[in-house]
């Protein structure tokens, strides 16, 4: 029976097929579906970390148990889940462990472009690569048995379009699951550099192992073609390919990308006259391809940035076959802007109002750093917004009355703790201000150890983000309302003001929580309102203009009372004060 399933669903149809027992991750656009997926099944195990790098070491803890298990994160992810994979392929898995990695092309909601293939050739790992929501389930049951075979962590390359694309499905049944024997073995598992040189030169052999078996296997496919061109391509750019390329052409899919089947690719490329290399982001296939000597065209074609699709496909190649109906029409502009109600909202207002500098950081309130609140300086990655501050302020002491970091509840749990205790240990008077909304925001809603709840939703021990700051050593701690505009003013200025390190927690509930409550809608009085705009300079969408006056839409307000704090003139209220 097949079914429709996103992507990132059939890839949780196939962890539960696979019989994996764990799968622990941290949420990340475009990865965050899967876990939330396997969580429905109640044979596995499905947990959020604090972060990556914990998600990723306990799934090594699981496969040394003798466990399936599988961690899922975006390409950002495994930055800070780089120290133990790369230390993964050295000691092997006893049972098998697959990561399964959302690549971001086109930054849909990433800071950066990556291309996890570089980083798997770098760790020696294998990638294997679906092109859409069946091979997703097919191909995450090959790999824990990849994994399992030649004793290494396998990574399941995914992007935005293949986690995030609907297509039709066949599942099948679910393995027992079947705990492999734990042995103890110090020199495989313990990487002091007497044993791990030993597994460096192991490592090797497993690689090449690897490498005979994408040459003489069936996993990469090739379709013959009785014209010149020859196309290699893998992941969503074989879909891309076959759309747009010419009727005749011939085409190399490859779905194990590293290590990549060198006789294959040269025995493919024998057979036509031009051969192009379709892959988005680096040249990793192209530049292979080019190391055995065979002339390919590739960047110097196609955008190294970017996604891809089957229209630039038929477009680079100049196809007459590629069908498509364009319209003429206007699309206006819709850049993402913080919800109607937000209790970050009324924070961004004041860090403007008072002309500071803001370290930012990864979450929805990035987009304070979009016009009109246009608040945040810098935003590098998760964490560092605590990070740069201090650094900002070694290099810059005479700002230290007037910069702050702002950091989210969840990313401070995932990395900001660490850079809260360096600004304590190296005495930086940093203010940072934690913006506690309750939930992982931005990556829809998942509960974090500050929530007091597990990912399915049931009690767990809540973590006390002002007790940590204690223990970091900060003894200026302020617990604030997000929506208090006139006290929070106060006491950001106070904290600025101290000689010390200090912490502010603004905690309010995200709006768009099914337990938060909206207040009722606030209303303009045209009699009152003199058109001056004040209003519209925190940028919620639920305040509009009409004749010259700010009106408020009651289906998008929240009752938050930001606008009716900042109005000169008193004009906007709660209706039943307008009635």
């Amino acid at each position: 029976m097949k079914q429709l399933m996103l992507g990132n669903e059939a890839v949780a149809r196939g962890i539960f097929e696979a019989g994996c027992s764990l799968v622990f991750s941290y949420p990340g656009t475009p990865s965050t579906e899967i876990t939330e997926y396997a969580a429905r099944y109640p044979e596995i195990i499905a947990e959020w970390a604090t972060n990556e790098k914990v998600a990723l070491e306990a799934a090594i803890g699981a496969s040394l148990a003798g466990a399936r298990v599988l961690c899922a994160m975006k390409h950002v992810g495994l930055n800070v889940a780089a120290d133990p994979l790369f230390t993964a392929a050295y000691t092997g898995i006893t049972g098998g462990l697959v990561i399964a990695v959302a690549d971001d092309p086109g930054m849909h909601s990433s800071q950066n472009e990556q291309d996890t293939r570089a980083v798997a050739v770098a760790a020696k790992i294998p990638v294997l690569e679906p092109c859409d929501s069946a091979e997703c389930l097919e191909m995450t049951k090959t790999a824990f048995e990849l994994s399992e075979r030649f004793d290494l962590p396998v990574i399941l390359r995914l992007t935005t379009r293949v986690s995030h694309t609907r297509s039709p499905v066949a599942v099948g049944e679910r393995r027992e699951p079947q705990l492999i024997e734990y042995k103890k073995n110090p020199q495989k598992n313990v990487m002091i550099p007497a044993f791990a040189r030993d597994r460096r030169i192991d490592l090797e052999k497993r690689i090449a192992a690897v490498t005979d078996f994408a040459q003489n296997s069936s996993i990469n496919i090739e379709e013959d073609g009785n014209g010149d061109l020859g196309i290699i391509s893998s992941g969503v750019c074989r879909l891309y390919a076959k759309e747009g390329a010419p009727e005749n052409s011939g085409f190399l899919n490859l779905r194990m990308t590293n290590p990549l089947p060198e006789n294959l690719i040269i025995d493919f490329a024998a057979k036509y006259r031009e051969i192009a290399v379709f892959e988005e982001l680096d040249p990793i296939i192209e530049n292979h391809c080019k190391s055995l000597g065979i002339k390919v065209t590739g960047k110097n074609r196609f955008s190294r940035t970017g996604e891809y699709s089957g229209l630039l496909a038929a477009k680079s190649f100049k196809s007459e076959s590629f069908e498509f109906e364009a319209y003429d029409l206007p699309v206006p502009v819709r850049p993402p802007v913080l919800c109607a109600g937000c209790p970050h909202r009324g924070v961004f207002y004041l860090l403007k109002k008072l002309n500071l500098y803001v370290s930012g950081d990864i979450g929805c309130y990035t987009l304070g750093a979009s016009a009109p609140l246009s608040s945040i300086d810098s935003t590098v990655c998760m964490g560092a917004s605590v990070s740069g501050l201090h650094g900002f302020l070694k290099a810059r002491p005479e700002y230290t009355s007037k910069a702050v970091a702002v950091i989210g509840d969840s990313t401070f749990l995932h990395s900001g703790i660490t850079g809260l205790i360096d600004v304590v240990y190296n005495q930086s008077n940093g203010t940072i201000i934690i913006l506690d909304n309750r939930t992982t925001g931005m990556t829809g809603h998942q509960h974090h150890p500050a929530t007091g709840y597990d990912l399915r939703g049931q009690p767990a021990p809540q973590v006390d983000l002002t007790e940590i700051c204690r223990a970091c050593g900060v003894k200026r701690i302020r617990v604030c309302d997000a929506y208090d505009i006139e006290q929070n003013e106060k006491v950001l200025s106070e904290e600025l003001a101290a000689n010390e390190p200090s912490v502010i927690i603004m905690r309010r509930s995200c709006v768009l929580l099914k337990s938060v409550e909206k207040q009722p809608p606030l209303k303009v009085d045209e009699h009152i309102c003199i058109g001056c705009g004040k209003c519209l300079e925190v940028g919620c969408p639920a305040i509009l203009v009409s004749d010259k006056h700010a009106r408020i839409d009651d289906e998008s307000c929240a009752g938050c009372g930001l606008c009716s704090h900042i109005c000169p003139v008193k004009a906007i209220s709660a209706k039943e004060e307008n009635a």
